[in-house]
């Protein structure tokens, strides 16, 4: 929430103040139907919609001020060249007051897969030592980022930041705007191979929230993963790094996960065992949980209470390993807000776990998205592992998934166990025929594939057993 004069919001983003209407003290938006009173709304021009239709509308509800890419008519504007551009310069500015003026910490995270999950974890985990403000959704790119930034208030004592790269240079653009006191990378995997172009690019990006860290500022590095770890050539300052490894700064050792999929362990600090046991589902959060215990054990949260808030905390983001046990016996595990092969076979792994030697497993896999010309075998590779965790049933959804049904049927499947189907309507009616008391079914695939939509009435029974 800002609270400037409009002639400073003008002067901050170089733009041109159209009219005056005073100080603008309020939330920034780009959603019309979120302004509220004294205000910005931020009018930004989309593939589907441009904000400049909603100004008028915006103010109506109480806006103050709109940034914006032109004038509009009877509505006051600050016009820049590139309104991404000024709402980050916006984001900076704040941020810089409010260090200025306290002790707010911004701890950021990024990494191929479980960048959601692990900021949801760090704003539970935080909240109980201060005011956390964290970004709804994944709000992770140049417009998210930065208006997270700007729901920050003098009151905040932590900001958790996630923050999301398709290219080499983008971390670099969000850490300038909001350089981390605490930085994490969790794994560097083949997520948006198509832009990055090879997994060393990939780690060569992720690499640039370390560089890009506030002075004295610490690199949190998963020492599982020999790619990031060895980002602690490149940090300005302290390294902290952890994982199972034995000389992990936080370690984790005596893994173990339980029927339900439920990971615990010794989280070993300073030589000293804490035992910790998550409610989230998947032995995959293990990095997340201590990724999220380093930065907290950092940020000076006492390492018995880092293990309490971590039993304590539970999913927060829709779509993201949500597991719904439903009065009919099926258990639906809504993994389909985004997919690429690190996460499939986290989530395969842990439908085999939850499905046991005594219910089926059915997966419902659609496509891994912006893998670029390795797409092919990446998703024959997910159909060959759905076999050898003997999956009773995959389902796989779209013509962009097929090669997850070539790999199951070349590693040995037969029969009905691979059902290929065109669409979520399709996977819907089969379902709907198929699905049985017992069952566990994994839904599982990029957003952009529609999955969710399946998993939504999976989950509300609508596609009944």
């Amino acid at each position: 929430m800002i609270d400037l004069t409009a002639a400073e919001v003008a002067h901050l983003t170089g733009g041109r103040l159209t009219a005056d209407p005073g100080r603008v003290h309020g939330p920034v938006v780009i959603d019309s139907r979120k302004a509220g009173p004294g205000g910005l709304f931020v009018a930004l021009a989309g593939d589907r919609s441009d904000g400049h239709d909603h100004a008028v509308g915006a103010v109506r509800a109480g806006a103050q001020l709109v940034l914006a890419g032109r004038e509009v008519d009877d509505v006051p504007c600050v016009v820049v060249d590139d309104v991404a551009h000024a709402l980050g310069l916006l984001a900076a500015e704040h941020l810089r007051r409010l260090r200025a003026a306290g002790d707010l910490r911004v701890v950021a995270v990024t990494g191929s897969v479980g960048k959601t999950t692990t900021k949801d974890l760090l704003g539970q985990v935080l909240a109980s030592s201060g005011e956390t403000v964290m970004p709804e959704a994944s709000f992770n790119n140049e417009i998210g980022l930065p208006l997270t930034v700007l729901e920050a208030s003098p009151s905040t004592r932590f900001l958790v930041l996630e923050m999301g790269a398709a290219a080499i240079g983008e971390l670099t653009y969000l850490t300038g705007i909001a350089p981390p006191d605490v930085s994490i990378v969790l794994v560097v995997g083949s997520a948006h191979l198509g832009g990055f172009g090879g997994i060393e690019s990939v780690a060569r990006a992720k690499s640039e929230i370390v560089t890009g860290l506030a002075p004295g500022g610490v690199a949190v590095l998963n020492a599982d993963d020999h790619r990031v770890v060895a980002m602690r050539d490149v940090a300005p300052g302290r390294v902290v790094t952890y994982g199972t490894v034995r000389d992990a700064t936080v370690r984790a050792r005596d893994v173990r996960t339980d029927d339900g999929g439920h990971v615990s362990f010794s989280m070993l600090v300073d030589g000293t065992a804490t035992p910790v046991s998550l409610r989230l589902v998947g032995e995959h959060h293990l990095t997340n949980a201590l990724a999220t215990a380093s930065a907290a054990l950092e940020l000076g949260v006492p390492v018995e209470e880092v293990a309490r808030r971590l039993a304590s905390a539970g999913a927060v983001s829709p779509h993201r390993m949500a597991v719904t046990d439903r009065p009919d016996g099926v258990t639906v595990i809504d993994d389909s807000y985004n997919a690429n092969p690190d996460s499939m076979r986290a989530a395969l792994k842990a439908l085999a776990v939850m499905a046991g030697r005594e219910r089926r497993s059915v997966a419902v896999l659609g496509e891994m998205l912006e893998l670029g010309p390795d797409a092919r075998e990446a998703h024959d590779e997910i159909g060959r592992l759905a076999v050898r965790l003997n999956v009773k049933l995959l389902v796989v959804v779209g013509a962009g998934a097929s090669g997850i049904a070539d790999g199951a049927t070349q590693e040995g499947s037969w029969g009905d166990e691979v059902v290929e189907v065109a669409d979520v309507a399709a996977a819907s009616a089969f379902l709907a025929g198929e699905l049985r008391d017992g069952d566990v079914v994994l839904v599982k695939s990029s957003n952009g594939s529609g999955l969710w939509r399946l998993a939504d009435e999976l989950a509300a029974g609508s596609v009944a057993s």
